[in-house]
């Protein structure tokens, strides 16, 4: 540098430096900046991941509380069907026993009534069977009665059919269970043919047709049901 004294020298170098400490203050703030920016990019992405994860966390418990509920809902709800459909079938029944009390007490304790019953039924049986020769099972207390009835019913069968006639034997041999009700078994060509009116029998028949009709009266029509008969 000549020319120059060493005092303006020494003032241009110290300009030099203060522009260079100038140049790197900036740079420093830049880079501080930058480094600022990032780091709050950063930390905003960290926050929104670890806030995302936790929503998921709890969007998963909340779901799993809520099917927890409706598992339990429809247990109890189910269970609560099963008791009333319980409650339901315990009714039928003591209707239908009901029934059969009935049937018993006629059957042991009125005997008009229980005569023109066996009549009823083996008439029935007959006009079913439509055969010449037939057998006639019944309980052994029942035989004198039906060993009385044999040619009435023989009778009106033919006036039924008009032109039809039957021979009616009894089975002396096998009775029917001392426990039914009453009634009879009716067969023919050899048992191949048979017809099985006891009054057991009819109250089972009469049940199982009446037993939606009952449901209906007693409780009122199904709303799930969809066709009616």
């Amino acid at each position: 540098m000549a020319g120059m004294s060493d005092s303006e020298v020494q003032g241009q170098i110290a300009h030099m430096i203060a522009f260079i400490d100038q140049e790197a203050s900036e740079k420093v703030e830049e880079i501080d900046a930058k480094a600022e920016e990032e780091f709050n990019l950063e930390k905003g992405r960290l926050v929104q991941t670890a806030r995302a994860k936790i929503m998921d966390h709890y969007d998963k418990k909340i779901k799993q509380v809520e099917l927890q509920k409706k598992i339990q809902q429809s247990n109890l709800l189910n269970s609560s069907r099963l008791q009333i459909l319980k409650r339901k079938e315990e009714l039928l029944n003591d209707l239908l026993d009901d029934a059969r009390k009935t049937a018993y007490k006629m059957a042991s304790e009125d005997p008009s009534r229980y005569r023109d019953t066996m009549i009823k039924l083996t008439m029935q049986a007959l006009v079913q069977l439509l055969e010449p020769k037939v057998t006639v099972q019944v309980r052994q207390q029942d035989l004198d009665l039906m060993r009385k009835i044999v040619p009435e019913v023989q009778d009106q069968y033919k006036k039924f059919t008009q032109k039809l006639e039957v021979k009616l034997t009894i089975d002396e041999q096998n009775f029917l269970p001392a426990d039914l009700i009453g009634g009879v078994i009716l067969s023919a060509h050899g048992d191949k043919i048979k017809i099985n009116n006891t009054l057991n029998e009819r109250l089972k028949l009469v049940s199982s047709k009446m037993q939606p009709e009952l449901r209906e009266t007693l409780f009122g029509p199904n709303p799930n049901r969809k066709f009616r008969d």
